[in-house]
């Protein structure tokens, strides 16, 4: 009898500049046992997230560097073909950090992302998604770090990906009083003002981010919840109101920056002069309350409060290019690949 085949995509070469298929190479492995304290997983989503970017760079940074020839790393979804933990069986359908592979062995605890099940009614979708790491990083960014209040004005770059389409519905539950959107292209501006809710939208690629602040926000930005960086980040900082406050939650136009070392915002200066604050800030740091934000992000979409999109691709040989999405701005949402059924 044929054993099965566990095939993968392991990291072939550092990027250099914009990531790309040829630094990710495809592999076909034994399926892997499994010890005491591990399951093995049949993966059948997979999550990608920029920050992986950071993750096949030289050097560790918050978390450790992705070694040339490994599986490349990334949260998913899947189905327990094998247990040996006490509190997991054949059949359950759990979440974790599993990898670019159609199978994983895993650590239950002490794991990156603990593998947990999936609770009755929650998708695979909704699980790597609003309920996974892009709605935590939008809830504790937006509520923990822009603190918005009642009345405030709130602007979110990368608005229509996953993590800033959560954080914007975010702060119009908490009574902002106007809640602008960056994104690009048409469609993407239009999702966000008819589905997600957001008061209006402004599309970097056909419209001056700086022009369109200062006419849709004349008294000034309350809270930048940023995901973009670069000029985007300083036509932000020029618009600002006076005590705002700017969460820093990543920086996806420089991530593929081929020097390496992305240049620091030129309108820094503005903080001094509105008294405001910009504060940069990691997941992990809230761990011990996941639970609380996944009941209450649970509880909003339940009660219609809080939309969320996913794009998902299909095929595991299409993994790296999957990833690449990210960065061509052809995702609307969280990107998803779908492995298996």
């Amino acid at each position: 009898m044929n054993q099965p085949i566990n095939h993968q995509w392991c990291l072939a070469a550092r990027p250099q500049g914009m990531v790309k298929e040829s630094d990710f190479s495809y592999v076909k492995a034994e399926l892997p046992s499994i010890n005491d304290g591990q399951v093995l997983v049949r993966l059948t989503h997979v999550a990608f997230e920029p920050a992986m970017r950071g993750w096949i760079n030289e050097g560790d940074t918050y978390i450790k560097a992705v070694e040339i020839g490994e599986v490349m790393r990334a949260a998913g979804v899947g189905e327990v073909v094998e247990a040996k933990h006490a509190d997991f069986e054949q059949g359950d359908m759990v979440q974790g950090m599993f990898g670019w592979q159609e199978y994983a062995a895993v650590d239950v605890e002490g794991a990156l992302l603990p593998v947990q099940k999936l609770a009755a009614g929650v998708t695979p979708e909704m699980a790597l998604s609003v309920l996974g790491i892009t709605g935590l990083t939008a809830y504790f960014g937006m509520l923990d770090v822009g603190k918005p209040v009642e009345g405030d004005t709130v602007v979110v770059s990368g608005a229509a990906g996953a993590t800033g389409s959560i954080a914007g519905q975010i702060a119009k539950i908490k009574g902002a009083a106007q809640v602008i959107g960056i994104a690009g292209g048409p469609d993407k501006c239009k999702w966000l003002v008819e589905e997600a809710g957001f008061d209006a939208a402004i599309d970097y690629k056909s419209e001056k981010v700086g022009r369109r602040l200062h006419e849709l926000a004349p008294k000034g930005i309350n809270v930048f919840f940023d995901n973009v960086g670069g000029e985007t980040l300083d036509a932000a900082l020029a618009n600002l109101a006076n005590n705002a406050r700017i969460a820093i939650c990543g920086g996806i136009s420089s991530y593929n920056d081929a020097t390496g070392t992305p240049s620091g915002p030129n309108n820094y200066m503005m903080l001094v002069l509105k008294t405001s604050t910009m504060q940069g800030f990691l997941l992990p740091q809230f761990s011990k309350r996941f639970a609380e934000a996944a009941q209450q992000l649970g509880e909003w979409v339940a009660t219609d409060k809080l939309k969320f999109a996913v794009d998902v691709q299909e095929g595991f040989e299409n993994t790296p290019n999957t990833f690449l999405r990210l960065f061509e701005g052809k995702n609307l949402g969280k990107q998803l690949l779908k492995v298996a059924n």
